[in-house]
């Protein structure tokens, strides 16, 4: 990995990672369907603008289907679900247990493919449930009212995000830009039906808008075209990593700006889950240091 590969990596992590944080802010004040909404349509409009500069197109009498199928299991779905967990969890738990999605996704797989898990991912999905027990078993945020609902919702986030990684390999092939492109807008006409029924809320304040405006544009928007560029540069396999770097900045950004407590058990339950994550995926360290041969451009 060349070293502006690794700092691409690092930023989608700390991008990714604060993501939970702007949640955080962003909820008590929007609710989660409005902030949620806000959140797809800021990054749809970035990502139109950023196509209209470079001439990509979206196709969408080809792919509309695809692209709302796309932008419900992996954007509005998720995004709603962390959405409404994070008014009792905290940034730290939430980014924690999103690093179980390729654990769902592994198990989604195999159930999709009628084939067993190997004994490497069985360990793994063990280990990703105990990781799981570990946090939320002394959390002190789990003894909030309605926190079981909450970490059930923050698990179907998880499972969601699970759903699209299987889809994604079986769907047709789309152009990554325009999968992060037309998903979005597709999350977009996916969560508007949801917005009558929420309470509307007041104007916010400059540092709530700020939090929304960079949970869209940078969060979102920006976010997708770090990672497709990792992609493109170190291939999938390898920009997975990112999974297991988001836990340490959501811990980090939640302790720093919201003063989260941390406890031993967030540090047990974030290493166990990484290290189940990591036997489910079958990711090696050393692969990381190894630069495939076709490098490229997007």
């Amino acid at each position: 990995m060349t070293p502006a590969s690794l700092l691409r990596l690092v930023a989608l992590s700390a991008i990714w990672g604060a993501s939970f944080l702007f949640m955080r802010m962003g909820v008590p004040a929007l609710g989660p369907a409005w902030l949620i909404a806000a959140r797809v349509l800021l990054a749809a409009l970035f990502l139109a603008a950023v196509g209209a500069a470079l001439g990509k197109r979206l196709a969408l009498r080809e792919n509309a289907l695809h692209y709302l199928v796309l932008g419900l299991f992996n954007s509005a779905l998720p995004f709603l679900l962390f959405a409404s967990a994070a008014r009792t969890l905290s940034a730290s738990l939430l980014s924690i247990i999103n690093a179980t999605s390729p654990i769902w996704a592994a198990v989604i797989g195999a159930l999709w493919t009628r084939s067993a898990l190997a004994p490497r991912a069985l360990a793994g999905l063990a280990l990703g449930v105990a990781g799981v027990a570990v946090l939320v078993g002394f959390d002190p945020a789990t003894l909030r009212a309605g926190a079981p609902l909450a970490i059930a919702l923050t698990l179907g986030a998880a499972l969601s995000y699970g759903i699209a990684t299987n889809y994604a390999k079986t769907a047709r092939k789309v152009e990554p830009f325009a999968n992060a492109h037309g998903s979005m807008w597709a999350a977009v006409l996916l969560l508007a039906p949801t917005l009558p029924f929420a309470p509307l809320p007041a104007l916010p304040g400059p540092a709530i808008a700020l939090a929304v405006l960079t949970l869209g544009v940078v969060c979102s928007g920006v976010a997708y075209l770090l990672y497709f560029r990792l992609v493109q540069d170190i291939g999938a396999a390898s920009a997975l990593t990112v999974t297991f770097l988001i836990p340490v900045f959501g811990v980090l950004w939640g302790h720093l700006f919201l003063d989260e407590p941390l406890g031993w058990n967030t540090f047990v339950g974030a290493a166990v889950v990484v290290v189940g994550t990591a036997l489910v995926t079958g990711f090696s360290p050393a692969a990381m240091l190894v630069r495939p041969a076709r490098a490229g451009r997007p």
